[in-house]
């Protein structure tokens, strides 16, 4: 599995549907759409396959997307992948992205699919590369952002409108400097009363404290009258990390769920071998703090924990601060001159370390099961995803630091 696709709450209960490869561990199969469900975004539970490659304009793979609820019914959204056979480089010539509509009544039963968009509908400079519908309704009008690659290897988000969800018109393009040859799974969404436009910029620069992943994923600042963006913030700054979507929950929340994966990597997971690999993170909460940029919250209000089951950091803020190492098993994270790193032993299967700048830790809030790990620093200013693989539950120590140790959370 990877990407989380469709999020909405809609008849009372959480739709999280996800890029699913059902033939294969390693996702070199027909991609499809998986479907959970889930009352409280606690308990989840699968509701099979939605969507398989079955018409010509997605036959080969059903990729991302996003749903609107509206008028008592969901409205899907999402691009059909096609690969024509020949001598193509499939970048500029030989594919199509098409973009297709679905209605549904109750979140399970499916109308037709709808081709909205086609190859000829996007502007010219852009190559065969564009997907991933993340559409929502504002002013009365249909809205929608599109990633694309232009022929000359930029990245940008495509804007397009709509009176109506079937018949769409291109607006404008969107890009920013020396930030990669590929947008993928954009998302445009207010939060403090503030716009954001999401990215997962491809090709971009790696450097020691950003950029450090196969690909990346974060967000602008975006000028709605100038159709601008500021410098590029990162969500994550862990392993395992990419194409997030947030959506609002039942209580008006901007909630944000990722891949627990990343594509193209030089580091592997041992249970493809036993037929599945990747997950999603924990669902958290957006809010914006003072100084503009985002922090994430990890939904444990919503999991309703046993005493003993989630583990948790949490540092005296007032204290004189020096170094100090958390283990847990032989992922090992350590501060000291105002750098915080996260590094595996045997246990990470090829990931070696991550960095990210911070000057004061205030606290760390860890949570921690028998194959993913995901950090949260600072009330989730940042945030340090990664999926790790231990032979054993693995125990925890803090050595350098005066910390509450609620438990550990192992399954």
């Amino acid at each position: 599995m990877n990407d989380p696709n469709g999020l909405c709450f809609f008849e009372g209960l959480y739709h999280v549907f996800f890029q699913y490869s059902p033939g294969s561990a390693d996702g070199t199969t027909k991609r499809c759409w998986g479907h959970f469900v889930s009352p409280d975004l606690k308990w989840f539970e699968y509701k099979g396959i939605v969507f398989r490659p079955d018409i010509p304009e997605d036959s080969d793979g059903a990729f991302s997307g996003s749903a609107v609820v509206k008028d008592g019914k969901m409205h899907i959204f999402y691009t059909g992948n096609v690969e024509h056979p020949g001598n193509y480089d499939y970048i500029n010539e030989g594919r199509e992205g098409n973009q297709i509509h679905v209605v549904s009544p109750d979140g399970f039963e499916m109308s037709p699919k709808k081709v909205i968009l086609k190859n000829r509908d996007y502007p010219d400079d852009c190559s065969c590369h564009v997907r991933d519908p993340k559409v929502w309704i504002e002013d009365g009008k249909w809205k929608m952002v599109l990633g694309a690659r232009t022929k000359d290897d930029r990245g940008e988000v495509l804007f397009f409108e709509a009176a109506d969800p079937d018949d769409w018109h291109f607006v404008r393009s969107v890009t920013a400097p020396d930030m990669g040859y590929m947008w993928e799974c954009p998302d445009l969404f207010e939060l403090g009363g503030k716009t954001f436009l999401a990215v997962c910029p491809q090709g971009l620069d790696h450097e020691e404290f950003k950029y450090q992943n196969t690909f990346s994923s974060g967000y602008f600042s975006f000028d709605r009258d100038n159709y601008s963006v500021s410098d590029l913030e990162e969500f994550d700054y862990g392993f395992d990390f990419y194409a997030p979507q947030t959506f609002l929950d039942a209580n008006g929340d901007r909630i944000l769920i990722g891949w627990m994966g990343m594509g193209d990597s030089r580091y592997s997971n041992p249970t493809t071998s036993l037929g599945w690999q990747h997950c999603l993170t924990i669902p958290r909460r957006l809010e914006l703090e003072e100084d503009g940029r985002i922090c994430q919250i990890p939904l444990v209000d919503y999991c309703e924990y046993k005493e003993g089951e989630p583990f948790a950091v949490v540092l005296d803020q007032n204290e004189e601060q020096g170094p100090f190492t958390i283990c847990v098993g032989d992922a090992v994270l350590r501060f000291e001159n105002e750098v915080l790193s996260l590094s595996f032993g045997s246990s990470g299967c090829g990931r070696d370390i991550r960095k990210v700048r911070c000057s004061r830790i205030r606290d760390l809030k860890i949570l921690v099961d028998s194959s993913s790990l995901e950090i949260f620093i600072n009330g989730g200013r940042f945030v340090m995803s990664s999926r790790f693989y231990p032979d054993n539950i693995p125990s925890v120590e803090c050595c350098g630091c005066s910390a509450d140790i609620a438990g550990i959370l192992c399954s």
